[in-house]
């Protein structure tokens, strides 16, 4: 029989403090009955002799130092899993919120998780369609990676999220499972309240395991919904033998509230005032992205993060940037001029796409289309430059030329419906349909071979007009 301690030593927000603990261990959970009816858990965060700091993730209302009894469980955070939680909806610490009852099943995983062996893990491989040209056909989601949406207050992330959700898969011609771990945390009720309809009304919902952190919740629950999320993506990917994509919004809301925590604890602050262990508090949780060789499933991750007042250097996206491989980032400037979704093209990448894109994944002309799709709107932004200075009238005709196929490329490329969902093979029949406004001689980034096969039409007639009159000014 456990021993059961009365009163409590201090408290101090989301943390309280008890004396005199016999046996304890760190991140250990803890049960607490407040005035003998009201039931509240927590986390063993700190130990220090018989002194225990424990993490309330119900916060701390209504406690007082006399009137709540504390037990210790001898077991560390864990969640009951079953494939029957997909088309499910939890609150950050994996409880029921959807009305139907608790998950039934006898296999309880630590949230925590366990590294990954590196020796036992293999090299991501083949694509996650999105059905937008501009992940698809530039940044591609390879499965097993982690690629993280920087975005900014005010810019639609919201509803880039939750059409990842409604339109991602693993191509037409794949027949293996795929399901989607979506975690929010400390989102607003109308946001989830999108979430959820958005996902119902598209369809969805029955492949798609929710958790909500609201954020009128406790900022202590914030910390564990991420890991809560990804043991049962790991538990869907490696027992049962399943592609998960696991999206994780807002990572920023995760940072501040171990911030907030932190300062709590009394603990010395770091840049910006977060603590000096965001780093791997961050990487713990990204690198529990991947693909082991025993399953045949995996765990992709597609964590969004709010940088604040825009600044890529932040503390937040910085450390982002090292852990994971590549970023997709937001434009203020493209979702100005309604260009939806806002994705900045230049600072984007995929750090894996090369090895998972091409002849036997996607299409043979991937690699090379998408190089010249980045060398050639790298010259749009140099013509604009130019024709700021001396007037577009003034412009030579290649110019004219490239900020006509720039204009076309963030109306067309960047740019498609809330409810467009484009296959990989659109997505690159549109690329050389752009491409065709250029001259085939400012191809310089594809084999020609590709080019003659994949070019859509023979030389226009105002290609024939570019050439005359460049011959004229030789």
């Amino acid at each position: 029989m456990g021993i059961e301690y009365l009163g409590l030593s201090s408290i101090n927000g989301p943390l309280v403090i008890l004396e005199g603990v016999q046996d304890a261990f760190f991140d250990e959970i803890v049960e607490f009955v407040v005035e003998g009816n009201t039931k509240k858990l927590g986390r063993i965060i700190e130990l220090y002799e018989d002194k225990a700091i424990i993490q309330v993730f119900e916060g701390t209302e209504n406690m007082s130092l006399v009137n709540t009894h504390t037990k210790l469980t001898g077991h560390p955070m864990e969640i009951a899993l079953s494939p029957s939680m997909l088309g499910r909806t939890f609150n950050g610490i994996g409880e029921p919120i959807d009305d139907l009852g608790p998950v039934s099943s006898d296999d309880k995983r630590d949230v925590n998780g366990l590294p990954l062996n590196p020796v036992k893990r293999e090299y991501p491989r083949n694509y996650i369609n999105t059905g937008l040209s501009a992940i698809d056909g530039l940044a591609t989601l390879i499965r097993g990676q982690k690629l993280p949406i920087f975005s900014g207050n005010g810019l639609p992330h919201d509803q880039l999220a939750a059409q990842i959700v409604k339109q991602a898969s693993l191509g037409s011609d794949s027949d293996e499972d795929f399901a989607i771990v979506f975690a929010a945390m400390g989102v607003k009720h109308d946001v989830a309240e999108f979430f959820q309809k958005t996902f119902d009304e598209s369809g969805v919902s029955d492949h798609v395991c929710m958790f909500l952190n609201l954020a009128n919740d406790p900022v202590v629950e914030r910390l564990i919904t991420p890991k809560v999320a990804l043991t049962v993506a790991e538990y869907l990917a490696f027992e049962h033998d399943m592609h998960i994509l696991v999206i994780l919004t807002d990572m920023t809301s995760f940072a501040e509230a171990l911030r907030e925590v932190s300062s709590s604890k009394g603990e010395i602050p770091s840049r910006k005032g977060y603590p000096g262990y965001l780093y791997s508090e961050l990487a713990t949780i990204y690198e529990r992205a991947g693909i082991i060789e025993e399953a045949k499933g995996s765990v992709t991750q597609l964590p969004i993060l709010t940088m604040p007042n825009d600044d890529i250097t932040h503390p937040i996206p910085d450390l982002t940037g090292y852990i994971t491989e590549g970023q997709i980032v937001l434009d203020r400037n493209l979702n100005s001029q309604s260009v939806y979704p806002p994705i900045s093209i230049l600072p984007s990448l995929s750090r894996l796409m090369k090895d998972g894109i091409g002849k036997g994944y996607t299409r043979e002309d991937h690699q090379d289309l998408a190089n010249q799709l980045f060398s050639s709107y790298a010259k749009v932004g140099e013509a604009r430059n130019l024709a700021s200075v001396i007037g577009e009238d003034e412009l030579s005709p290649i110019d004219k030329k490239y900020l006509e196929f720039g204009k076309e490329f963030e109306s067309r490329y960047i740019g498609q419906g809330k409810e467009e969902n484009r296959s990989i093979y659109e997505t690159l029949d549109l690329g050389w349909q752009l491409l065709s406004l250029l001259p085939k001689s400012e191809l310089d980034r594809i084999d020609t071979k590709l080019v003659d096969k994949y070019y859509p039409d023979p030389l226009s007639s105002d290609d024939e007009d570019y050439e005359s009159e460049s011959n004229n000014q030789a």
